[in-house]
């Protein structure tokens, strides 16, 4: 979860993170749970070879055993009942949780080689966000103040919001990995064993597609993630469910 810059994020050109050249981003989706350590352990060596152009830039769709990780601006006093493990995590941000029910997607991509601009490429991810939550008629918002996705709840009270995904990147030689999170059918009492993100104010809270009474599947949610991608970023090509990443 990275701050980006008070600059408006309208006026950033989103469409010039498209490949000019080169190969298709592969596209893996994990079945089965992947243990945080696994994952951040091959994303590391995914990394370093696309940065070392041994291998393809990657989008890696997985779930996560229940658990808490910590990003670089994370503060013990927002750990409030640690009921799941929690991991220190070298992406940007603070407290969140991941757990089944929530789609969880590492982006590693060769920024130098599309653009190396840090500010975009994170409001390029909250786009990604927003298209996909619009193909289930669910409006996304961003807010300059608070990281992440939100829509508006009414229902709750004025000026209620709860957050829908995350967004929490890093880099390592301009190649991109971590990713982004889409509540989709998590079990929403999980999150209160942290203050997600550093959000206190008791108007925020965390909702889901299906809290929202969107009946969707996480394959319907991997169907149009996958094509807002390829309209923000370019082709992709699906890898078979057991290669390594």
């Amino acid at each position: 979860m990275v701050n980006l810059p008070q600059n408006p994020r309208q006026e950033l050109d989103l469409t010039s993170f498209s490949a000019s050249r080169g190969q298709p981003v592969e596209w893996r989706i994990s079945d089965a749970p992947v243990p945080y350590p696994e994952a951040v352990a091959a994303m590391e060596a995914r990394v370093a070879a696309i940065a070392s152009g041994e291998a393809p830039e990657l989008v890696w769709l997985l779930e996560h055993p229940p658990l808490y990780t910590s990003g670089t601006s994370g503060k013990e006093a927002d750990l409030r009942d640690p009921r799941f493990p929690i991991f220190a995590t070298g992406r940007g941000g603070q407290l969140t949780y991941h757990g089944p029910g929530q789609r969880v997607a590492y982006v590693m991509l060769d920024l130098k080689r599309r653009r190396p601009d840090v500010r975009a490429y994170v409001a390029s991810l909250e786009e990604l966000i927003l298209r996909t939550l619009a193909a289930f008629n669910v409006r996304g918002e961003r807010r300059e103040d608070r990281v992440g996705v939100w829509v508006k709840r009414p229902d709750k009270g004025e000026g209620f919001e709860d957050k829908i995904a995350a967004i929490g990147v890093r880099l390592k030689r301009w190649v991109s990995f971590h990713g982004i999170a889409i509540n989709v059918e998590p079990e929403l009492s999980h999150f209160a064993g942290i203050v997600p993100c550093g959000v206190i104010d008791p108007r925020y809270g965390v909702t889901s597609l299906v809290d929202l009474g969107q009946l969707v599947t996480m394959a319907d949610v991997d169907i149009a993630l996958r094509q807002a991608f390829e309209e923000l970023f370019g082709p992709t090509t699906a890898r078979v469910p057991e290669a390594a990443v």
